[in-house]
């Protein structure tokens, strides 16, 4: 059974800095292209930053971010550790959200998508 767990979340000021972590187990993150979403209060859910993985390609692993968050934002993956990271770096009130992390599954894993609890991050002036 697969299970994500978000931590890191908290209370910061406008220009501050949070690392979201999410820790996965029951899965191999090799098949599984690890994904960052947010919502805010009213709001659609919005896909924030991927990381894939392609292991036996040229580019071994590709990352993709929201027009809102390039720049400030960066999505990393430790593999051995099966945990996945957001660094959040000069932080806005619109990063008010509540931060999930995501597992898709490609390759051998096709059709399976797990989700994390969410992890609540608030940006105040």
């Amino acid at each position: 059974q697969a299970q994500l767990v978000e931590s890191g979340g908290g209370l910061v000021q406008v220009g501050g800095s949070l690392r979201l972590s999410c820790a996965v187990s029951g899965i191999n993150l090799n098949f599984y292209v690890m994904k960052w979403y947010r919502q805010a209060p009213g709001k659609e859910r919005e896909l924030v930053a991927s990381h894939t993985n392609a292991p036996y390609s040229s580019v071994p692993w590709m990352t993709n971010y929201a027009d809102s968050v390039k720049g400030r934002f960066t999505i990393s993956r430790d593999n051995a550790k099966s945990t996945v990271y957001l660094q959040m770096n000069s932080l806005k009130e619109d990063d008010t959200a509540t931060y999930y992390c995501n597992a898709h599954g490609m390759r051998a894993a096709a059709g399976r998508d797990y989700w994390g609890q969410g992890t609540q991050v608030t940006v105040s002036s």
